[in-house]
């Protein structure tokens, strides 16, 4: 089959488009014939090389996928073949689909049964595409572990991402004040948009003294983090006193500098929030069927493009999604 293959740890050289063998399905999994896959900074990790994890290669990234069940493995009865499914990347036992194991960047992938997700004929392969990882990260990470309400100010950092503008959406559908800081004023129109109630380019102002000046100098009741190094030292002050921070990742560095005075001082919480149950993309597909969601994406590429697509986002030259199709 054709795949996207990453064949070495290293830059943008080592993802190429070659054959790997089709996969066979054991008892209990499934066959996936993949319709589509979307990218996320996850892909990125895993192709420079995450510390501590050995991955066999070549190997094949891709953790959102979407496709039709094309064979049922020994004792398979949870889905049929032909029958479309989201794929729920979270692999009990194993890890995570694309990172610890073989993804759906290629034409074929096979996952358990169980993680399998019926999908109606009204959601499109690449709005459910986009969810699991992405907007299912920033479900939890705002309301699961967050607790954002209505009429609080939440400061949103890197906010033209996959997270990003999925916690835009899910904070205004919340009743939340939305800042969005991203790196052009591109992007913050198109975020605007999207619902964004205040505007802030971190390459222009300084996005604490900003917040601080747009929320009255109290500062904000929730800020989402996940750049890390880099903006961390700033979000510790932007907070409200009694305020969250809330973080799922670190793009820019693990070693973030945090000024424990404005901590103990301000009472500031700090919450870290990791990957997605099954029910938040339950409710993700409940909201995107509603009309409650629509996932942002940025533009639909060919699996050939793969490399291309690495790029875009390595490059922060997207705003939402990135689909890759077969």
């Amino acid at each position: 089959m054709k795949a996207a293959l990453i064949v070495e740890n290293g830059d943008l050289n080592n993802v190429v488009i070659g054959e790997y063998p089709k996969p066979e399905p054991q008892a209990g999994e499934v066959l996936i014939q993949v319709k589509a896959c979307a990218l996320n900074h996850l892909d990125i990790f895993v192709r420079r090389g995450i510390p501590g994890r050995q991955l066999k290669l070549p190997h094949i990234s891709g953790g959102d996928v979407v496709g039709i069940v094309a064979e049922l493995g020994e004792g398979v009865t949870e889905v049929q073949v032909g029958q479309r499914v989201l794929i729920d990347p979270k692999i009990p036992k194993f890890g995570a689909l694309g990172e610890d194991l073989q993804g759906g960047l290629a034409e074929y992938v096979k996952v358990p049964a169980g993680n399998c997700i019926p999908l109606p004929d009204d959601i499109s392969d690449e709005d459910a595409a986009a969810l699991p990882i992405a907007y299912g990260t920033a479900l939890r990470m705002l309301v699961t572990r967050g607790k954002l309400q209505a009429g609080e100010t939440i400061l949103i950092l890197g906010a033209s991402g996959g997270v990003g503008n999925a916690a835009v959406l899910i904070a205004k559908s919340i009743g939340a004040t939305v800042i969005a800081a991203a790196g052009s004023d591109e992007k913050l129109e198109k975020l605007k948009a999207l619902g964004a109630d205040y505007l802030i380019n971190y390459n222009k102002v300084n996005f604490s003294h900003e917040t601080w000046h747009i929320t009255g100098k109290q500062g904000a009741d929730v800020i989402v983090d996940y750049s890390g190094k880099e903006t961390w030292p700033k979000s510790i002050l932007a907070c409200k006193k009694g305020g969250r921070i809330l973080t799922c990742g670190a793009t820019t560095g693990f070693e973030a500098v945090t000024d424990l005075r404005y901590v103990w001082k301000r009472e500031i919480t700090i919450i870290g929030s990791t990957s997605w149950e099954r029910s938040d993309l339950l409710t993700l597909l409940d909201w995107v069927r509603s009309g409650k969601l629509k996932p942002v994406i940025d533009r639909v590429l060919p699996l050939e493009e793969a490399r291309e697509a690495h790029r875009l986002m390595e490059q922060r030259e997207i705003f939402g999604k990135l689909i890759l199709k077969p």
